[in-house]
Formats: C-alpha cells, sequence, structure tokens
C-alpha cells in the first residue's frame, strides 16, 4: 500500500518542488520581513499563517505552471529532463488540474482577509503564469520572477494595514534587484542547454558581463535596503543583518568566478541566508524596541 502511495504521490511532491524548498524560502523571508515591518513586529496570526500557507501553495502552483509551459522545453535541458512531466508520471492534464486546485486552495486563503488584499491577490495569480511564458520573448525573464515573488509584500501590507505605503513599493523594487541577481546565477547554470533550447535569460543577455552586473544588483539591493532601514529609523540589529548579507553576497561572488554550473548553483542556494539575516535583523529590530 505504502508502495503504490509513493508511486502515486511522489510525482506531484516533484511537480510542485515540495522535496526542493528553497524556492519557497526564498519567497517567504522577504514576505515575512514585509509582514513584519507592516505590523511593526507584531503581526496578526491569522494574517501570519495565511501568509505562511500561501507561500507553499502559491510557490508550489508557480512550479506545476512552470512545467507545463516547459514541456516541451525541459527534456532538452539536463537538469530538468526528468521532471514528471517529461517521464510521463503526469500528463499535462493533470498537471493543469493540480495548478486550478492548487490557486482555488490560495483563493480560500486570502479570502479570509481584507477587500484590498482579496483584489492584490489577482495580480499574484497573474504573475505567477505568466512568468513560465516569458523566457520565450524576452531576454528578462528573472525582473518578471522577481515582480511574482516580490508581489506578496505589498499584499503583507494590504492585509496587516489594509493599505499599501510607499515604504512597501520600495521593498518590491529591492526584492526584484535581488531575485534577478540570483536567479541569473541560477540560469548561468543552464546556459548551455537554454542556448540549444532556445530559451532566453539575463545569463544569456548578460553574457561575458553576467558577474559584474549581478554585482551591480546585488548592491542595488543592499542600498535600497539601506534606504529602506533609514526611512524606517531602523536600529543595529537591522544593519548587521543588512552587513552579512553584504558580506554573503561577495561571497556568492567569490564560489562563482568560474562560473562552473555546480558553483553557480551553489550562489544561487546561498541567497537562502541572505534573505534569512535580513529578516533576522528585522526581528530584532522590533524585538528589542
Amino acid at each position: 500500500m505504502m508502495g503504490i502511495i509513493k508511486k502515486k504521490v511522489w510525482p506531484y511532491i516533484e511537480l510542485t518542488r515540495l522535496n526542493k524548498p528553497i524556492g519557497t524560502l526564498l519567497l517567504l523571508w522577504p514576505t515575512l520581513s514585509a509582514l513584519w515591518i507592516a505590523a511593526e513586529g507584531l503581526p496578526d496570526l491569522t494574517v501570519l499563517c495565511v501568509f505562511v500557507l500561501g507561500v507553499i501553495i502559491m510557490r508550489s502552483a508557480g512550479c506545476v505552471v512552470n512545467d507545463y509551459a516547459d514541456r516541451n522545453i525541459d527534456g532538452k535541458v539536463a537538469r530538468t529532463h526528468q521532471r514528471p512531466l517529461i517521464t510521463g508520471t503526469i500528463t499535462p492534464k493533470q498537471a493543469l488540474i493540480a495548478f486550478f486546485s492548487l490557486s482555488f486552495l490560495a483563493f480560500i486563503l486570502v479570502v479570509q482577509l481584507n477587500q484590498l488584499t482579496i483584489w492584490l491577490s489577482f495580480g499574484a495569480l497573474f504573475l505567477a503564469a505568466l512568468y513560465p511564458f516569458m523566457k520565450r520573448y524576452t531576454y528578462l525573464p528573472q525582473i518578471v520572477l522577481g515582480m511574482a515573488f516580490g508581489w506578496a509584500i505589498p499584499m503583507a501590507f494590504a492585509a496587516q494595514t489594509n493599505a499599501v505605503p510607499a515604504i512597501a513599493w520600495l521593498l518590491f523594487i529591492a526584492n526584484i534587484l535581488w531575485t534577478t541577481a540570483y536567479d541569473t546565477f541560477y540560469a548561468m547554470a543552464d546556459r548551455e542547454d537554454d542556448l540549444l533550447a532556445g530559451v532566453k535569460s539575463t545569463a544569456i543577455l548578460f553574457g561575458d558581463d553576467d558577474l559584474v552586473i549581478i554585482g551591480i544588483l546585488q548592491f542595488s539591493f543592499l542600498m535600497v535596503m539601506l534606504l529602506i532601514g533609514s526611512q524606517l529609523e531602523m536600529s543595529f540589529s537591522y544593519y548587521v543583518g543588512l552587513l552579512i548579507a553584504g558580506g554573503l553576497s561577495i561571497f556568492q561572488q567569490r564560489i562563482a568566478k568560474n562560473k562552473e554550473p555546480v558553483r553557480c548553483l551553489h550562489a544561487f542556494l546561498n541567497n537562502n541566508w541572505v534573505g534569512a539575516v535580513i529578516f533576522a535583523g528585522i526581528v530584532l529590530h522590533y524585538g528589542l524596541r
């Protein structure tokens, strides 16, 4: 019985990437950071639970629609040729059913919140569905991913305060810069396969200048976060978090300097700690006041 369940369930775990939580974490940290700032350190428990569950569900839905969109491409890329839609363990129809089911679950969660957040949630669904198709038409799909991942930021402010202030949009811009930087590391690992498959990315657009431009994006992200800290009159702990994040960014540049695919992936994965230390600095700021 357990073997049958595993055979039926595991392909969906792979499809939704629940076995690879890095994407969930990269979405979760800025969402929690925004929620803590919006609530000044004491987020509403219902709002907190909705957003944590929503992050998991919407990241899973995004992975499903991404694999559906790439079902004719993933077989040409070494890192993705064993995904469920390529091996046939899940059909395209089943993937679409999974996507709409997850989107419905997310909507059930969001209707627990205020009207402004509900309206903003349609933007989140649109961006999640749009991103996978952008790599066919633009070399900047990473920017669209940043928008999709960052849309939870204005939603968090809306849910907690029933408003979306300017600081929320600054955080949104910062998240786009950060996401574009780390997802370019990710795209560098697939660059040769993507070129053969005809897929576009910032890694291909930036070419030999990839690490320099990633460095500019990382620096710009930290500068926007410094501006946010100044606007919010953040304390020492916040800036310690940014300092550590800056050190991690330098570390990522060093490990990816030879542009080997495995090391580029390691640089990408290291961004989990960037998000974590910034969130920790925010939590400490409000906790020590």
